[in-house]
């Protein structure tokens, strides 16, 4: 059971992603812009320097992990296309992709905790401190473009909270079925697949309605910071 507290504790830290919701509204545009584009430097970095390595160390084949991930960016465009028909609101459909794009991403974050605490406890510690501090700015992703795109709070927080919990599933499912059953090369497509959704959706998505808020220098000091605190999760806790 503390393979799966220690999966819990790790995934419910996306939460926290709700905080800059309660932010004056004096500043609405600003934190808007900075979130969106903070989100997106979070998400590139993520991809080019953890999901994608670990995708293309796991299946060993880079037409293979190059098709995967095209095939994350046309399942990002198709739900684009989805959510559109449902709501001309930019910022809602950012909201609900980006949440999609971290449950797949969860998911299998869930399992490594799981198994990374049930073999070794010391590991699976710090995997999940790693783990619960980049959820964070993922966390981020949803809440506030859905916030700000309903004006209401407990929306964007139970969202948010589906997020989290998909990772204490994927450790549920570790725990009943994949323990002794998946294999590196299965959470290799599933990364290679999250990758090309969380890139299409950052290039496609965020930046580019970041760019609407009409401050450049906003949107890249959010990549920037982004991009920096996710290396430093990723290099300090080898994600």
């Amino acid at each position: 059971m503390i393979p799966l507290l220690i999966t819990t504790i790790s995934g419910l830290s996306t939460m926290l992603g709700i905080i800059p919701t309660f932010i004056s509204d004096k500043y609405k545009n600003k934190i808007i812009n900075f979130s969106l584009s903070f989100s997106a430097g979070t998400m590139i970095t993520l991809s080019f320097f953890s999901l994608l390595i670990e995708s293309f160390y796991s299946i060993k084949n880079i037409l293979l992990v190059l098709i995967f991930i095209n095939l994350g960016i046309i399942i990002s465009i198709i739900i684009d296309k989805i959510i559109s028909k449902k709501t001309n609101n930019t910022l809602y459909k950012v909201g609900i992709t980006s949440l999609i794009a971290l449950i797949l991403h969860n998911i299998p974050e869930g399992i490594i905790t799981f198994i990374s605490s049930n073999n070794n406890f010391k590991l699976g510690v710090t995997l999940s401190i790693g783990i619960a501090l980049h959820n964070i700015p993922e966390g981020i992703s949803i809440a506030v473009p859905i916030f700000h795109a309903t004006n209401s709070r407990k929306k964007a927080f139970l969202l948010t909270s589906i997020s989290a919990i998909s990772e204490l599933f994927g450790g549920i499912l570790s725990l009943i079925f994949f323990k002794n059953i998946i294999g590196r090369a299965h959470l290799g497509i599933l990364y290679a697949i999250t990758a090309g959704i969380m890139l299409q959706i950052s290039f496609g998505e965020l930046i580019k309605e970041s760019l609407t808020y009409n401050n450049k220098k906003i949107t890249l000091q959010g990549i920037i910071i982004g991009s920096i605190i996710m290396l430093l999760c990723i290099f300090y806790f080898k994600l």
